[in-house]
């Protein structure tokens, strides 16, 4: 049976959509091409219809993963007032809720330090997602008046990323809580963001 390029592309977004999820929970060198492909719905024969190889897998999905990122950060930061945007990311991002939404996060936190080790084409797809995320933070800084937003949204970005992943990495929920707080109240203090709320 024939499909059409519409069926393909949706085919091709359902395991895109697996493969992003197990990516963020298990780690690149975590994931299996068979089980990606059996919660897609597919058998493992059908893979090589889409991906060249595991590792075309994994830079598609990470872009779709950035992807989704831009999309949150759309939803999120929809406020006029860019301090009140920047706010509301802020807390998005330092929150329980999103520590604990590993498969569903930010792939920042997730998969920072398994990237250095995969092939340069993912490195690469990761790099402008965080470009891509940075520059979002520092077009919103800019509007903010914040000096050099450029190197501000890098900044934030980092801070965040890391609180999120020392967050998850720890065993105390009480001292994952505190690494949250403690990082929103001085990303809020350094960009002036307390106004807005």
């Amino acid at each position: 049976m024939r499909y059409d390029s519409d069926h393909k592309g949706e085919t091709r977004q359902r395991v895109l959509k697996e493969a992003a999820r197990e990516i963020r929970a298990k780690g690149p060198g975590g994931v299996a091409v068979a089980g990606i492909m059996a919660r897609a719905g597919l058998t493992h024969g059908g893979f090589y219809a889409h991906f060249a190889s595991k590792e075309a897998l994994v830079a598609a999905a990470i872009e779709t993963m950035f992807e989704s990122a831009r999309r949150r950060f759309d939803r999120t930061a929809t406020d006029a007032d860019p301090r009140a945007a920047l706010l509301a990311y802020v807390d998005f991002y330092l929150s329980p809720q999103h520590r604990d939404a590993r498969e569903h996060g930010c792939p920042l936190p997730a998969l920072s330090g398994d990237l250095a080790r995969l092939d340069p084409v993912s490195r690469v797809r990761f790099g402008e997602g965080v470009a891509a995320l940075s520059g979002r933070l520092a077009g919103a800084l800019r509007q903010h008046g914040v000096v050099d937003p450029d190197a501000a949204g890098a900044s934030m970005l980092a801070e965040m990323v890391g609180a999120v992943a020392l967050s998850r990495a720890v065993a105390d929920p009480a001292q994952s809580d505190a690494i949250l707080r403690n990082a929103r109240a001085s990303v809020v203090a350094r960009f002036s963001l307390e106004q807005a709320q």
